[in-house]
């Protein structure tokens, strides 16, 4: 797609009606090295790269939280070489983008438990969170270690913890309180799930927050999911009507 087509895409968007959050699950790397007879790690690499694209241009759509899936609770179960190779990229991507995120006004947060990380990559992460804690044009929620079971296990046990020391009464306990006890506290449900690579499972992601998202999958691998793409998303996302349960 030439430039101008791009454009034209673009345009079609509705900057009054955009998605407030928009999460993605970013999948494909591997495959999309295989296919380029690559290493899982040049795939990872490729998919770095669109991580700082579509963060910029969520950010120009004034879309307010983009939450993305980078590493599950079940990728420990890859090959050593590669989670090695992950982290060194997630620390590396920092150091070179850092700068640029900070100065569009993006505030970094993770979910999940970065106590699992390296002490290399979870320093680099916090050093991330420390510099962008200030900033309001929009929040990036990045999944660290981070698997939905996990979370709402998670919440369950700090919400005990509070019934047990009497911050709650069993009567208050609802929806909108147990929210409070998920990494997601901050943020609005997602309005926009998108999941590139063909797959079409949700494979532990905010289980708990995505009970009323719309979803989008696309067959294009995350390496090559360039801003058209996500332009495509939000126009099938201002199609839809959202009735959450309603007529």
């Amino acid at each position: 797609m030439d430039k101008d087509e791009i454009i034209e895409l673009k345009n079609k968007i509705d900057l009054d009606r955009v998605p407030k959050h928009v999460a993605i699950i970013m999948d494909g790397n591997g495959r999309w090295a295989k296919k380029r007879f690559l290493p899982r790690t040049a795939g990872h690499q490729e998919g770095m790269k669109r991580v700082i694209e579509i963060v910029e241009v969520a950010e120009k759509l004034n879309i307010k939280y983009l939450s993305l899936y980078a590493f599950s609770t079940e990728n420990w179960k890859r090959p050593k070489e590669e989670i090695d190779g992950l982290m060194k990229l997630l620390v590396q991507y920092i150091r070179i983008e850092l700068d640029r995120i900070h100065k569009n006004n993006v505030k970094i947060q993770t979910m999940g438990d970065l106590n699992k990380l390296p002490k290399f990559a979870k320093k680099e992460v916090e050093r991330a969170i420390e510099k962008t804690k200030n900033n309001t044009k929009m929040i990036l929620n990045i999944g660290l270690n981070y698997g939905g079971r996990d979370e709402i296990v998670r919440g369950i046990k700090n919400l005990l913890e509070d019934y047990k020391m009497g911050k709650l009464k069993e009567e208050d306990i609802d929806e909108e309180i147990f929210k409070n006890y998920l990494y997601t506290n901050n943020l609005p449900d997602p309005d926009l799930l998108i999941r590139p690579s063909g797959e079409l499972r949700l494979s532990n992601f905010m289980l708990y927050q995505i009970a009323y998202t719309e979803f989008w999958f696309s067959h294009i691998y995350w390496p090559d999911f360039k801003e058209e793409e996500f332009y495509k998303a939000i126009i099938d996302y201002q199609r839809r009507n959202r009735r959450f349960g309603g007529i």
